[in-house]
Parts: C-alpha cells; sequence; structure tokens
C-alpha cells in the first residue's frame, strides 16, 4: 500500500521547481539580454525582462554580421554547424552498426583483436591525435572543406562497442530463420537488425548529433575560409574582438541561436532517446 504523504509530495515538487529554476536561471538571463541595447547590458541590476530590440539583435546577427567583431553573418555558420553535425552523426552511426554486425556475425580471423582495436581507441581521443590528423587532412587537400570537418572525427568506438552489445543479445534463431528463408546477410541486417536497433540509433543520433554541433577545436584547426566557420567559432570570436569591447547582447544572441538546434533535436526525439537508453527488452 503506498502511503499518501502531502508534506513528503509538496516538498519532492518543491525541490524539483527549484532544481529546474536553478538550470533555467542563466538561460533566461541570456535570452533576456540578447534583447536588450548595448548601453542595458552592463548596467545594474541585471535586466531581468525584455528590452525593446529583440528582433532587430537577432536580425543583426543572422542577417549582416557585427563589423566591430569582424564576424560574418551567423546564418551561414549555423548551417556549416548543421551539415557537420548531421553527417558526423550519420556517418558514425552507418560505420559503428556495421563494424559491429561485422564483428558480431561473422567468423574471420582476427576478428576479437579488431574489436579491441577499435575498442583501445577510446583511449586516443582527437586532442591526442589532432597534430597527425591535421597532417593527414592537409596532404590530402581537404582543409576548408566539409570532408575535412567531417571524416577525421566520424569513427566512434563508443557507438561500435553498444550496437556490439545490443547485437549480442538478439537471438540466435532469428539468425538461423533468416537463413532458413534465404536471406543473405544484408538483407538479415537491413530486415530484421536494422529494425530493432532503431531505438538505439535515435538516443545516439541525439547524442553524437550534440557532440559534432559544440565541436571547436577542430573546426578551428582545419578551417581558415570564413564560408566554413561555425556557429561555435563565431561566438569565440565574437568574445575576442580586438581592441574592442564585447558587444554582449549580440554574443548572448548568438548563443542562443546556437542552442536552438540541439534543444529541437532532443524534444523531437526526446521519446526515441529515452527508449534507447533504458530499454533492454527488444
Amino acid at each position: 500500500m503506498v502511503e499518501n504523504r502531502p508534506l513528503l509530495t509538496f516538498l519532492a515538487h518543491a525541490l524539483l521547481v527549484l532544481g529546474i529554476a536553478i538550470v533555467a536561471l542563466p538561460i533566461w538571463i541570456v535570452l533576456v539580454t540578447s534583447s536588450q541595447a548595448p548601453e542595458d547590458v552592463l548596467t545594474a541590476p541585471i535586466p531581468m525582462w525584455f528590452g525593446e530590440r529583440l528582433l532587430d539583435n537577432y536580425r543583426a546577427v543572422l542577417g549582416h554580421g557585427l563589423t566591430r567583431s569582424s564576424s560574418g553573418p551567423v546564418a551561414p555558420m549555423m548551417l556549416n554547424s548543421l551539415i557537420m553535425a548531421v553527417s558526423i552523426a550519420v556517418g558514425k552511426i552507418a560505420i559503428s552498426i556495421l563494424s559491429a554486425f561485422a564483428i558480431v556475425y561473422f567468423r574471420f580471423p582476427g576478428r576479437m583483436l579488431a574489436f579491441w582495436t577499435i575498442f583501445a581507441t577510446l583511449m586516443l581521443p582527437v586532442e591526442v591525435r589532432i597534430l597527425p590528423t591535421f597532417e593527414v587532412v592537409a596532404d590530402l587537400g581537404m582543409l576548408n572543406s566539409y570532408a575535412g570537418l567531417t571524416i577525421p572525427l566520424i569513427a566512434s568506438a563508443t557507438a561500435t562497442f553498444l550496437f556490439r552489445q545490443f547485437f549480442l543479445t538478439v537471438p540466435d534463431e532469428l539468425a538461423e530463420a533468416a537463413r532458413v528463408d534465404g536471406a543473405g546477410p544484408m538483407r538479415f541486417f537491413f530486415d530484421i537488425l536494422l529494425p530493432l536497433s532503431r531505438t538505439n540509433i535515435a538516443a545516439l543520433f541525439v547524442i553524437l548529433f550534440i557532440y559534432g554541433w559544440n565541436q571547436y577545436l577542430w573546426p578551428l584547426l582545419v578551417t581558415t575560409d570564413e564560408s566554413y566557420y561555425t556557429i561555435v567559432m563565431a561566438i569565440q570570436r565574437m568574445l575576442t574582438a580586438a581592441d574592442a569591447e564585447p558587444e554582449w547582447h549580440y554574443i548572448a544572441a548568438v548563443a542562443m541561436l546556437a542552442m536552438l538546434p540541439p534543444v529541437l533535436v532532443v524534444l523531437l526525439m526526446q521519446r526515441w532517446f529515452v527508449k534507447g537508453l533504458v530499454e533492454t527488452e527488444k
């Protein structure tokens, strides 16, 4: 029997509301700052309600850019970030699921050695191998290109490990039934394994999309052409404007724009994301 304790229920809800307020307050301050005039941003106390320049500030950063910080329009940078994030997420999932499929369902010499070699790359993040990776990308002529932004970040040992662990839970009877019905390996993969993996794919897509969207160091190294800059790079350039005071109202607007696509992806795929993380029986 579940006891009804109003006081404990009230305290639990109050604690949750307090946690939400603590998380949401910085976002609210940034949103309000993005609507202020330059002279109002640095005034005390901090403005806690919208100003009169909300549309003007967003129109400025999206349309013609900022001359003081030598930053171009943010809209093309958001498109570059979107292309990079989607390419990295889709590429990581495609390569990882095929790698896990080969490791689990094919018997070939060195199968486990290949898996542990992939798994060992978890100890070598991009920051550790960034110099040789940059040299390879430069030698292949992929600087200032979408290929240079995405291909070096596509391989994922984590996704390969997660797909392998899921494939090991798939009953062998499914593979035997498919073999009896005359289905080849790829038919078994596309008709059985891929539909069973949709929640895992959705959960990984959300995580990898955010990973690709938030990349800063690698795009900073491989791009010198402004047409390939990402929105995270735009925020950094606006913060370090030479011999000029940072335009905080514009920086706040760009920060809000940079936050929107990951938030939309999480909201749109929330149900699949949660199922992919907690579901154990397929």
